[in-house]
This record gives C-alpha cells, structure tokens and sequence, in this order.
C-alpha cells in the first residue's frame, strides 16, 4: 500500500493530476468562509442546533441538505447549496432521455449531442440555483434570521439579489471545479466535491465523540463509555466492508459467442460473461426516499400544532398527534414507509435505466447468445427476472443502510451527524467515489508497469520483457 503512493509520485503526469485535485478541493474549502450578505450567522446556527437537537422538520431538512453542501447551509455562505443543483439538473435530463425521443435521437449523434445535453444541463442548474436560492432566502427572512437593516425598503431587495447571486455562482464554480478535475485532474470530478463536502463532517463527530467519551461511568447523562464507543467502531467498519462489497458486487450472465467459418478459418466461438451490478441503482432510491420522507413529518408536526391551536374535535386531535408521533425520525411506521420507497424507486431507477429487450436486441446484434436460450424475447424475459432478483437483494441492502443511522442515533442517544458515518447516503457516496479513484489511480499506475492498491509487489517495471527475451 505505500509502495503504490510512493509510485503515484514517481509518474509525472499521474502526481500533476493528483496535486491539481487536491489544490481544487483546497479552493472548494475556503469558501465555505464567506458568508452571505445580512444574514445573521449567530442566529442561524442557534436555530439550526435547536431543530436538529428537536428533530423538527427543519432539523431533519438541515441534515440531509448538509450531506451534499458540507454544512454550509448552517453557515449560509455562498456554496450553500453546494453542487446539488448541478447533481439534480444532470438527473432530470437522465431520466428524459428515457422518456423524450429527441433527446435519444440527440444522444445518439455522440460527442455533438452530448455536448448539447450537458449545455442545456448546465441552463437547468442556473434556473434551479435561482428557484433554491429564492426560498432558502424567504425561509431565512420568515424565520427572523435576517439582520435588522435588511427587513424591508431597498435593503430587502439588495439581500435578495446578493444572496441569490452569491447562491448561484457558488454552485456554478463548484460545478467549473467539477469539470476541471475531469480535465486536469484524475476524473470524476463533481462526485469528489461531494465526497469532500461529505468527509468535511467527520472532524465534527469525531470531536463529539472524544468530548463525549467517559470511560469510567455510563451514567452521566450525554456521556459514552466504552462499550458504545467499540460499538461505533465495529459498526463502521463493518457498515464500510459491507457497502464495498455490494458496490462491486455483480451477478454474471455466461455469453457464448457464435461461430464464423470463413474458407479454412473459425472465428468466434469465445465465452465469456455479461455483468450486472448487484446495486445497479446506486445511492439515487435513498436520496429520493429520505428527501420525500421530510415532507410527512414536516406536514403532519404542522397539522398537530393547528388542531392545536384551533380546538378541534377529540378524534382528529389524536389522529393529528398519533401521525405526527409516528412519522418522527426512527419510528416503526416511519422505518417502514421509507423501506417501501426505497423499494419502489429502486425498481424504478432500474427500470428506466436498462432494458432487457434492448440487452436482447444487442446480444443478437453482435452474434452472442446465453446458452440454452433462444436469441430475442426468450433471452429478455431471462434476463428481465434476473434483474428483479438481484434488484431485490440491492434495496433491502439499501434499506438496511439507511435506517442504520436513525437506528443508532435514536438507541444510544448519539447525535444524527456522528451516527451519519454508520450508514446512509454519505457513506455510500463516499464509498463509491473512494473506489472510483482508486480504480483510476490503479488504472495508471499499471498503464505504466508499475505496481497499484489492488496489486502484489513493488515496481514491475523491470520483470516486464519483451518476446524476444
């Protein structure tokens, strides 16, 4: 392992690309220290430590915007959105060119079409920093978190128009140091910048759990012993084996190749595999399921205090406070709900990202066939039941991931963001791109003849011969 970085510095090109990256993430760090104009920072983070300690809706909204901004929304500076707009733009225009014929046709024209996909998806971010930034800003304003000079008259309308263009050209240079490190730097670049953002927070519960940490007694109040702190360790990094193996998990399908005779000579006739990834989905079916999950306990919290307020009849009285005490974060009824949307979208994203029949289609193209079945539909239908299996297995391992932070932190009284590092999406998001760029890494250093993570050995330079000898 520190022979292959000591080799990463050996290559030139190979330690420019890895330096460049990290000199980006630098930059993407200092501006989480400017803040936005007129708010109040004191206020705002107050109120952001009470929702979260009260798990209220804002709280719970707060926590999962703070998985792909870095916190910063607590801070409100001006990567407050962080590169999410740019994520939730790319998604959309993914999923149309499942559904819109002119997008195909537009992919399938190659480098032309695909850069005008990404141009106009780089429109549909300015117009989703502009809608994000506008009501993070009206919410800021409602809840008295705005500086008093700033309430009203001209003042009001220089807020917004700061904040909001202070909002948007943050996330649009996250997204130009994104494409920076796909082209200077070793790729992939905007999942790094959320993985930063993401692993900017470990310091943070690392700290709570040291400040925290009483090894001689478990009865102090907001104190952990030693038992709990071997059970977050042991829970990491078994979280963090098992969220390795399924990413690079896949069910492979035999291929035999046809044979072609031409005069005396055979082509064809190899077998080799087509790979399906077990969690084919990715992080996408959490991200959906734990943004729709806010809404309910925000909404039935809302109806609770009106039936309140109003003094409602007895039935809907107890309606409103059963709902809104079984939809708070870590309940059964809620654990439930979320596992069913995790199923549902993970179905879904599979769905309209592949095709069995198209699989078919292709396989028959290329003179390929799975053996013991029929090229076309006999071949769809084995590999469409194949898909539902293996999709199956990838949500409820999916399912378990999510609701192991909500698990922890609600058992052992443990923060949500020290809890976050036991499951969830930030772990899987990091987890992906970790091995991501360690593919890339491997990839260059073995392009080179020399030795990566995943390889035996020292420098292979000089046990590489020639035929001759």
């Amino acid at each position: 392992m520190l022979q292959a970085f000591l080799n990463i510095f050996k290559i030139r090109d190979l330690r420019n690309r890895v330096l460049f990256t990290l000199g980006m993430l630098v930059i993407y760090r200092v501006g989480f220290w400017i803040p936005l104009v007129g708010v109040d920072q004191t206020e705002l983070a107050e109120a952001a430590r009470r929702a979260t300690e009260n798990s209220s809706g804002f709280g719970r909204l707060l926590q999962f915007a703070s998985i792909f901004s870095g916190g910063s929304l607590q801070q409100s500076t001006v990567f407050g959105l962080g590169i999410m707009p740019y994520i939730t733009a790319s998604i959309i225009f993914q999923l149309l060119q499942t559904v819109l014929p002119s997008l195909q046709e537009l992919k399938k024209e190659g480098a032309h079409g695909q850069q005008k996909i990404q141009e106009w998806t780089r429109y549909a971010t300015v117009g989703l920093c502009l809608i994000q930034g506008l009501m993070w800003l009206g919410f800021l304003r409602t809840q008295n978190l705005v500086q008093p000079q700033f309430h009203s008259g001209a003042a009001m309308l220089t807020f917004y128009a700061a904040g909001i263009a202070g909002l948007t050209a943050g996330s649009l240079f996250l997204m130009w140091l994104g494409e920076q490190i796909d082209k200077y730097g070793i790729g992939n670049g905007v999942s790094i910048i959320l993985t930063a953002g993401i692993l900017a927070r470990m310091p943070s519960a690392v700290e709570w759990v040291a400040q925290n940490f009483n090894p001689s007694t478990r009865a102090e109040a907001g104190a952990i012993g030693i038992p709990e702190v071997a059970l977050l360790l042991g829970g990491f990094l078994f979280v963090v084996a098992g969220a390795i193996i399924i990413t690079i998990a896949q069910r492979r399908i035999p291929i035999q190749q046809a044979r072609h005779t031409q005069g005396r000579k055979v082509y064809g006739g190899q077998r080799h595999y087509l790979p399906l990834r077990l969690n084919h989905a990715g992080v996408m079916p959490i991200i959906f399921a734990s943004s729709l999950m806010i809404f309910p306990s925000a909404f039935f919290g809302w109806l609770q205090t009106r039936a309140a307020q109003g003094g409602s009849a007895d039935w809907w009285m107890s309606t409103t406070t059963f709902l809104s005490q079984n939809f708070q974060i870590g309940e059964y009824p809620y654990v439930v709900v979320e596992i069913l949307l995790i199923y549902f979208f993970s179905y879904f994203w599979v769905t309209v990202q592949m095709s069995p029949d198209d699989m078919a289609k292709q396989l028959r193209e290329h003179g390929s066939f799975v053996p013991g079945l029929q090229p076309g539909p006999r071949t769809a239908e084995y590999l469409e039941r194949v898909i539902e299996r293996i999709t199956y297995v990838g949500a409820g391992f999916l399912s378990v991931i999510a609701i192991i932070p909500t698990l922890v932190s609600n058992q052992l009284g443990i923060p949500f963001f020290v809890a976050q590092f036991l499951g969830g999406t930030g772990l899987l998001i990091v987890v992906s791109v970790a091995l991501d760029v360690v593919q890339r890494i491997e990839a260059n250093l073995l392009m080179r003849n020399y030795s990566g993570f995943l390889s035996q050995g020292g420098d292979l330079g000089p046990r590489i011969r020639s035929a001759r000898g």
